[in-house]
């Protein structure tokens, strides 16, 4: 498997990347939840919530994928 700049293999590094930034927004749309529902935009709270959770199970996925990498090489930095 190719390696890119950080030593991982591409792979690895692209889950890593999507789980993280996945779990980055969902944390921020709590706020975004509460800026909705405080203007009185329980249809845009809602709307909100609903990416979040796609969110939610977007970095579920991407560490279940993790998993299985990390029986082999691949999720060790490359020497």
């Amino acid at each position: 498997m190719a390696t890119g700049e950080t030593g991982f293999d591409d792979v690895t590094f692209d889950l890593i990347s999507v789980q993280y930034h996945s779990l980055k927004a969902g944390h921020d749309y709590g706020q975004y939840v509460r800026d909705a529902r405080n203007a009185g935009r329980d249809d845009i709270a809602e709307f909100f919530e609903t990416v979040q959770k796609q969110d939610a199970e977007r970095a579920h996925t991407a560490h279940r994928f993790l998993k299985e990498l990390g029986g082999t090489d691949n999720t060790s930095p490359q020497g």
